[in-house]
C-alpha cells in the first residue's frame, strides 16, 4: 500500500442540508468533511438521517441551506453544469433509463459530456467505454438489452457508465439496494478496486453498515443531525456505532463489529 500522502478533493465547510428557501427545514448542520483521491468513503444513518440529501447537495443536484462546498479547492456552486458533470458523476437510486438499451449504448451515455452535439464518439471515447466495461466485468454482456440483466449487472453497468465520463469524484446513493449478500459485497469491492486502481473518490450511501465496516477507508455518520467523519476503527472506538439506532432493540456488539437485536 503506498504511504504518498492523498489530496484532498472534495470538501466542505459548515455546510447545512435540507429543504426549502422561505421556510427552512435543516436536515443535517455543520458538515465539514473531507474527501481524497484513492477513497472509498461510505455515508450511513438511519431512514431520514439526511443521507440522500447530503449526497445530492454534494452532487450539486441541490443548493445547501448554508455554508460551502468546493471541489478542488474551488466552490462548487461557481461551476457550470458542463464543468460540473466533467468532475462528478452521480449514480441515483431513482435514475430513469430506458431498459431497451443495450449495456454498451448504456454505458456510452457516460461520453455526453465529451462530445459534439451530434454525439459522435471519437477514438478515446471509445477506449473510456471499453475501459469501463473491462473493469466492471461487461465486456461480455455489452450487446445484452438493460432490461434482460440482472439487478447486480444493471447495478455494474450504471457504475460502468459513471466511469466512462472519467469523473474524479464518483457519488452514488444506495447502490446496493434490492441486491443479495454476494452481490452486495460484488459492488463494494468494485468500488474500493476502483478507488484505489483508478484514484477516483468514491462516496456512497448505504444501509449495509456490517458490509462496509471492513471494506471502506472511511465512514462519514450521519446522527443527530450532524455528520461524523472517520475510519471505522476510530469510530467503533468512540461507540459511535451503539447508540445509532434509537430504542433499545439493536446493538452494536464491539467483537464482532455487528448489529444484534436484544
Amino acid at each position: 500500500m503506498s504511504s504518498t500522502p492523498k489530496h484532498s478533493v472534495l470538501t466542505t465547510k459548515n455546510l447545512a442540508v435540507g429543504y426549502g428557501k422561505a421556510e427552512k427545514e435543516t436536515v443535517v448542520n455543520t458538515i465539514n468533511l473531507e474527501l481524497k483521491a484513492g477513497s472509498f468513503v461510505t455515508m450511513v444513518g438511519i431512514n431520514g438521517s439526511g443521507k440522500s440529501t447530503l449526497l445530492r447537495t454534494l452532487a450539486g443536484l441541490q443548493e445547501p441551506l448554508e455554508g460551502e462546498i468546493f471541489l478542488e479547492g474551488k466552490p462548487l456552486n461557481q461551476l457550470d453544469s458542463a464543468t460540473k458533470s466533467l468532475k462528478i458523476s452521480v449514480v441515483l437510486t431513482s435514475q430513469v433509463i430506458s431498459k431497451n438499451l443495450t449495456v454498451l449504448e448504456l454505458v456510452s451515455l457516460g461520453r455526453q459530456p465529451y462530445t459534439n452535439w451530434l454525439g459522435k464518439l471519437t477514438e478515446e471515447d471509445k477506449a473510456e467505454i471499453q475501459a469501463a466495461l473491462a473493469a466492471t466485468e461487461l465486456e461480455n454482456l455489452k450487446h445484452k438489452a438493460c432490461y434482460a440483466l440482472s439487478d447486480g449487472q444493471l447495478q455494474r453497468a450504471l457504475i460502468a457508465r459513471a466511469l466512462a465520463q472519467n469523473t474524479e469524484v464518483i457519488l452514488l446513493d444506495e447502490p446496493t439496494t434490492h441486491l443479495d449478500l454476494h452481490h452486495k459485497a460484488s459492488i463494494f469491492s468494485l468500488l474500493k478496486k476502483i478507488a484505489r486502481q483508478q484514484q477516483k473518490t468514491i462516496l456512497c450511501t448505504t444501509h449495509d453498515i456490517e458490509l462496509v465496516l471492513s471494506l471502506c477507508d472511511e465512514l462519514i455518520v450521519l446522527h443527530n443531525n450532524t455528520a461524523i467523519q472517520n475510519t471505522p476503527e476510530a469510530l467503533i472506538e468512540q461507540g459511535i456505532f451503539e447508540n445509532l439506532f434509537p430504542g433499545i432493540n439493536v446493538y452494536f456488539d464491539k467483537t464482532s463489529r455487528r448489529f444484534l437485536i436484544r
